[in-house]
Formats: structure tokens, sequence, C-alpha cells
């Protein structure tokens, strides 16, 4: 099976495919392990760690991938060979290659996880075999976890499975450092099964392959020593994947949405780990066609370069949009989605066929990532529609990885190139405002919100004193946004609707329909269009800058555009957004209409019931 083939890309059916698949994408990394075989230099870019550091993550996170296939396997890897020298370099003080002493949020620290894993699944290849004062330099090493301070979120769960695997191995463990985190990270548990990132914290991937997956391991090996809190982690586990299901397309792709894309595949982790600790949220032939849809979509993906390395990046190589802590190496944190090679190879999972999606609700309201989550008739669409968070941070892109108005696996997010104008800013999914001076600002965390079955409100300021509030009212393949906007400033505004994928090349042409309240833009495979409500303002197709978009490099948006005088403006959109080339006229022309009231909106479909929306107000 060729990584990148899509004809090969069914292949992917047996654990033998999958254990294939992975050994595919480690063996081109042999090639780059420095002379001491601590590191794994990859690329030339840099992160905001050392490149000493970056090197140890690129070694440490192929682990992820190499410990579950030695944990199912009897064969002797070579690249277990290499990894066992450089454990051996990397933790030896005196070597060139020494890890280094460890400080307080340090990114080794992220790193150290995978070595307590290794230690619980397969201590026989990976401690056993070294010799005593090895042995002695790697559990110092790693100590030092327990001696500094750690990032109050996921990052709690790194102590936890380095003791773990002290534990497993007969080595001294801090068994009050467990127990303090894991009570901690309790702390951060909402309802539904799902957990904050940290109080406060974002909902987004890192609930999944972070916090429910380091805690469905803990389960899993310690369901005999603490058999109550296993059985909490399977629960809230069993509990959040009847959720986290809707994130997900019938073709395999998940929801974009949030930061860390460049993990990839790790977005299907949790069901790895679900997998792996045993529970069964639906059965073992759903969850195996979750999986394995998955990683057939991300075989299709052009996220390998000729080096037959990961690339930084989502659907494509892309610097832009990644992370300040994203180095060469960090993508392979996707190998987490290979958890289920630990299992026996007779393991009942192996033998099921895999299953479609469950029937799922096409609107459902998710209350702790603040979504209503739609899917078009036959699942290949998935959208979340958002209301924001309260708190925001300091990451790479935060108002665009989760303040847009709505995600979806079809279009993705895009993210600014630069700041000025609408065609360095790409602002789809958002309204973008500036002082009529082209230099825009968007949304990037609300004042307050809330959730109705039929409608999001949220409340933000791009000023302080220019306050908006937005109504988003979804009905897919169309979703309507009421905007009242307060300002003492002049302002230009444009509400975009989705970013449409364009030929890479240039070769691919696409149509495009206008007036001059209503443009669209369609291609073979998709279509995307806006509809000005209101009387002011005009459609505009934007064609952002390249590579700012998650799925394609080139794209264009249709935008309302108009002007905004000092009072109180409402600007009315309604946005397009379908999929697969089945663009229907008829469904393009069924636009919706709003009428206003002094304390009401309705909004009405043709041949649907209309829907009523309470207006929000101090």
């Amino acid at each position: 099976m060729t990584i990148n083939n899509i004809e090969s890309a069914s292949e992917l059916k047996t654990r033998d495919d999958l254990a294939k698949l992975l050994q595919q994408i480690l063996a081109p990394t042999t090639r780059y392990y420095s002379e001491g075989y601590a590191r794994l230099e990859l690329g030339g870019t840099g992160a905001a760690y050392a490149n000493s550091v970056a090197g140890f993550e690129g070694f440490s996170r192929l682990l992820w991938g190499l410990v579950p296939l030695l944990a199912g396997s009897e064969e002797t890897d070579h690249q277990l060979k290499l990894h066992l020298e450089g454990m051996k370099n990397g933790t030896n003080p005196w070597h060139p290659e020494y890890w280094g002493d460890v400080t307080d949020y340090d990114q080794r620290v992220v790193e150290m996880a995978v070595f307590g894993l290794a230690l619980l699944l397969i201590p026989e290849k990976i401690w056993a075999p070294l010799q005593e004062k090895e042995k002695e330099n790697l559990y110092h090493w790693l100590a030092q976890i327990n001696a500094v301070d750690v990032w109050d979120c996921n990052w709690l769960f790194f102590p936890v499975l380095v003791n773990l695997g002290f534990k497993q191995v007969g080595l001294p463990y801090d068994q009050r450092k467990i127990a303090d985190n894991l009570e901690r990270i309790d702390q951060f548990y909402l309802e539904n099964g799902w957990y904050g990132d940290g109080l406060n914290g974002h909902r987004d991937y890192y609930v999944s392959f972070a916090l429910h997956y380091y805690g469905l391991v803990y389960a899993k090996v310690m369901e005999k020593d603490d058999p109550v809190r296993a059985e909490r982690y399977k629960a809230r586990s069993t509990e959040f994947a009847k959720a986290f299901i809707y994130w997900f397309a019938e073709n395999g792709s998940a929801i974009p949405y949030g930061r860390s894309m460049t993990y990839r595949f790790a977005q299907a982790a949790f069901w790895s780990a679900a997998i792996f600790a045993g529970i069964t949220p639906f059965s073992l032939g759903v969850m195996k066609g979750l999986l394995f849809r998955h990683l057939r979509w991300w075989c299709q993906q052009p996220i390998f370069d000729n080096r037959r390395l990961l690339t930084i990046g989502y659907a494509y190589p892309n610097l832009i949009t990644a992370e300040n802590y994203n180095s060469p190496g960090s993508p392979y944190w996707a190998l987490k989605v290979f958890l289920p090679l630990a299992l026996d190879q007779d393991d009942s999972f192996w033998e099921v066929e895999e299953e479609p999606l469950p029937r799922l609700e096409k609107h459902i309201v998710q209350e702790e990532p603040r979504f209503i989550l739609c899917r078009d008739a036959r699942g290949h669409h998935a959208f979340a529609f958002n209301a924001g968070h309260l708190s925001t941070n300091g990451h790479t892109h935060t108002a665009a990885k989760y303040e847009k108005f709505v995600y979806s696996t079809a279009f993705g997010f895009s993210v600014p190139r630069a700041e000025w104008g609408l065609e360095q800013g790409a602002f789809d999914s958002t309204l973008a405002l500036s002082e009529r001076d082209n230099l825009y600002r968007v949304k990037r965390q609300s004042e307050e919100y809330a959730i109705a079955r039929q409608f999001l409100y949220t409340k933000w300021r791009p000023w302080q004193d220019v306050e908006i509030t937005t109504w988003l009212i979804p009905c897919v393949p169309w979703h309507v946004r009421v905007h009242k906007i307060e300002t003492n400033r002049l302002l230009d505004a444009a509400d975009g609707g989705f970013a449409l994928g364009l030929g890479g090349d240039g070769s691919e042409s696409f149509e495009q329909l206008s007036s001059g309240a209503s443009c669209l833009a369609k291609t073979a495979t998709a279509a995307s269009g806006i509809v000005n409500l209101r009387e002011d303002g005009e459609t505009a197709l934007i064609f952002p800058h390249a590579n700012t978009n998650l799925l394609h490099p080139r794209t264009v948006i249709p935008t309302v555009r108009t002007r905004i005088d000092r009072g109180t403006t409402f600007l009315v959109s309604a946005v397009y957004g379908e999929v697969d080339g089945h663009l229907h006229a008829q469904s393009w022309a069924a636009v919706p209409s709003v009428r206003m009231f002094a304390n009401k909106l309705i909004v009405s479909w043709p041949n649907r019931e209309p829907i009523e929306v309470a207006l929000y107000s101090e």
C-alpha cells in the first residue's frame, strides 16, 4: 500500500495493513537520526524551543507508533535498535547528545510521556535490554518530571504516565504526584463526557487526543490497581464518544477546528484509545469504520514531502497555519492513532467488519464545545456552528482557529496571511471590520453567549467601544447571520462565507453567478455563496492569498461588503455551502428570508417551518 495513492488507500482493511501503513511512515525517518541516534533532524524550520529539543521531539514522537507496533508483535524491529541507542546516549549526561536538564514548562516534559507508555507496554523491549548504568540514567532523566512545574491543562497527565511506567518496572515513583494531578484534571471535567483543556480552557481535539486518550490508557493499565477511577474514565469516554462522533463525516474526514491541526490523524486517536481500553460506546465495527475511513481520507491528502516525511500543515504542507511550537518532528504526534496495534493479533477487533456511521441526528446541540452540529442529508458534510469562548489565549491565529462562526469538513477554515486587506486577511466564516483604513479586526472571544435548539447568540467587541451582537441560525446547506453593530466609529464591514477550494495548479475552472445582492462560486465538487438580505452593501468574490486555508492552497470567498455609520446597524446575510458536485438550482434558489421585529426575528425557508429567534438585549 503506497501512501498518498488514492487507488490503494482502500487496501487499509486489516491489522497487517495498519501495521504496514505505520511502517511506511516510520521507514523514511531512519535516514535522519543524528550521529548518536538521540535526535531526528527532519528539517530546517524552527520552533519556540531550541533545535536540540526539536530533534528530541522528533525522536520521541515516533515512539507513539513504534511502541504499540512492538507491543502487538514479537518481531525485532530495526528502528527499535536505533531508538535504544538514542535513549542510552540521550540520557547520558556525559554524551554530546544528552537531552539536557529539564526546566519548568519545558517541551521535553511533553515528550517524556511516551516513555511512560513504553515502560507500561513493552518493558521487556525498552527497559530489560539496558545495562544497569543505562537504566539508572534513563530513570534519573525521566524523574526530573516530578521536580518541575507543568502547564495546568492536559500536561498534567505527562507526569502520571511517566510515574506509571516507573511503577510497572519496579522503580521508585511518586504516588502523590499521580493522585494530585488526577484530582486536578477532575476539576476540568464538565458534563456529558467533556473536559476543558484546563479551567475555562478550550474544548477542542485536546479533549479527545489528550485528556481522554491518556485517561483511557490509565483505565486499561490500572483497571485492577485503581478500578474506581478506571471505570470513571471509561464511563466518561463512553459518554463523550456519543458527542464526538458528530465531528466526523461519512467519508472519514473530521471538522478542522482549534489549534494543532498539524497532528492530523490524531483527530481519530480517541477511537484508537477506546478500542485499546475495551470500551464500546458503539459497536467495534462502527469504531473500526471510523478509524479506518479517517486514515484512508488522510492517505489521499498530499501531507508527505518528496522524502516521504510528514510535513507541517494540514491537508497540504503549510507553515502559515502552524503553531509556534510546531517543529519538523511535531506532526508525528499523529502516530497516537496506531494504539490498537498494541492489541493481540487475535483480538476480536481485527476480525470484525467495518460498519458505516450509525444513524445520526442532522442537527444537534453540544453545549460543552458551544456548538450546534449539522450534517447534510447523506452525512458527507459536517458543520460546527460556533458560539465561541469567553476567554482567549496567545496561540497563533486563535481568532481563526476558535472564533469563526462555522467550521466545516468540506471548506475547512482560513488564517490571515498578513494584516492588510481582505485578500491577506482571508476572512471566511467571520465578520471583519476596519476603521476604513483597510486594517481589519475580527471576533477573538465572546463577552456572552447562548445556545438554543435552533440558533446561537454571541456578543463580542472588536474595539472596546464597538459592540456586536451576532445570531447564527443554521439550516444546511444555508445558514443566516444577523449582526447588530453599535458603534461610534465609521467602519467597513465584510461578512465572509465559506472558502471554496480552487485547483492548486490553477487549472480547475470555477463558475460564478453574481448580482448586486448575491454571489456564488462553484466547482465540479462544491459550491459557496452568500446573499445580502439587507438594503445596504454589495456582494463580491474575494480571492485570498495562497495557503491561507487548511484544506485548499487557493480559495475564493463570497463576501458581503458594506459601510457602517455611527449608531446602530443591522447586517443580515444568508450563507450557502454544498459539496460533492450536487449543487441543485432548487437549493440555491431556496434563499431564506428574515423578518425583524422589536424583540424577535423570524427566519423562513421555502417548504420549511419558520424559525423564531429571540433578540437578546440588556
